[in-house]
């Protein structure tokens, strides 16, 4: 995590809060001595790849700086059922107010993280990486991807400001992909840019059209079937860094990484997930 990140997670994490706690806990006031102290213990109740580690100890610090939050193991940790992972001691209310939030967080990234892991390990002997997508929840990108880094999958472009993919809708929009591509280098050249430029293509003819293009860095193969995207790394000849995307689950992603693309992105391992059963328990 650069500076930049950290400030944006800070103040997610701050948001979230001020979302759950609002003016105070008040059961944990009405019930809770003020300057009681306890241990929260931290369970894991399924086998997962393990996220949200870093997290939660910013979520702690930002509660309550004098929490000490431990752990006995580290993000991307293979983790077996029923396994205590972690401890916050520090001051009863605080812990109490920390909890919600750090269990949401982390039953989620793990989530995404264990889903990750197990499609990274399918495609992994044929080479090609895994890539996420923008389909992740509004203002929690920036976990979901942290998530995905942890299961051992590529983040894609982070938003709509950091790279040039130019869509079906731009190519629609623009009267053609040489169009496209040719307002997209006026643009370019005119904001100084030093960015990547993808473009999606639909079919073989499309294909041709961007292959001897200097300034497309990727080719994003949309929907195509695993045979045709064998005879377009064919015809490619490495001149581009090939991507496949459309329809590609756990079920069929074999398939599509033999065929020898560079990269796969599936956007369900943002959108479609499972979370990790995880509890604090007071001790």
């Amino acid at each position: 995590m650069d500076k930049k990140e950290l400030q944006i997670i800070g103040k997610v994490i701050k948001r979230a809060l001020k979302e759950d706690v609002g003016g105070g806990d008040i059961t944990s006031l009405a019930t809770i001595h003020p300057r009681q102290r306890s241990i929260g213990i931290i369970l894991v109740k399924e086998p997962c790849i393990i996220a949200g580690v870093e997290l939660a100890q910013l979520i702690s610090q930002i509660v309550d700086p004098s929490i000490v939050c431990s752990f006995s193991v580290k993000d991307g940790d293979r983790v077996a059922a029923h396994k205590t992972i972690g401890k916050l001691e520090g001051s009863t209310i605080s812990i109490l107010k920390a909890e919600r939030l750090i269990l949401n967080c982390m039953q989620r990234m793990s989530g995404i993280a264990t889903k990750t892991n197990n499609l990274v390990k399918i495609i992994a002997p044929f080479g090609a990486k895994l890539l996420d997508t923008r389909k992740t929840t509004p203002n929690n990108r920036l976990l979901e991807k942290w998530a995905v880094r942890i299961g051992g999958g590529v983040n894609h472009r982070m938003g709509l400001y950091d790279a040039i993919l130019i869509k079906d809708n731009h190519i629609a929009a623009a009267g053609g992909i040489k169009e496209a591509l040719k307002r997209s280098k006026a643009y370019i050249k005119k904001e100084k840019l030093s960015i990547p430029v993808i473009v999606e293509v639909k079919n073989e003819k499309e294909f041709g059209e961007v292959v001897n293009e200097a300034m497309v860095d990727r080719v994003l193969l949309d929907n195509f079937t695993p045979e045709k995207l064998k005879r377009i790394v064919g015809i490619n000849k490495k001149k581009k860094v090939l991507e496949a995307s459309g329809g590609i689950n756990k079920k069929n992603i074999k398939l599509f990484a033999q065929t020898g693309v560079d990269f796969i992105s599936v956007g369900d391992i943002t959108h479609h997930i499972e979370s990790i059963d995880i509890s604090l328990k007071i001790h």
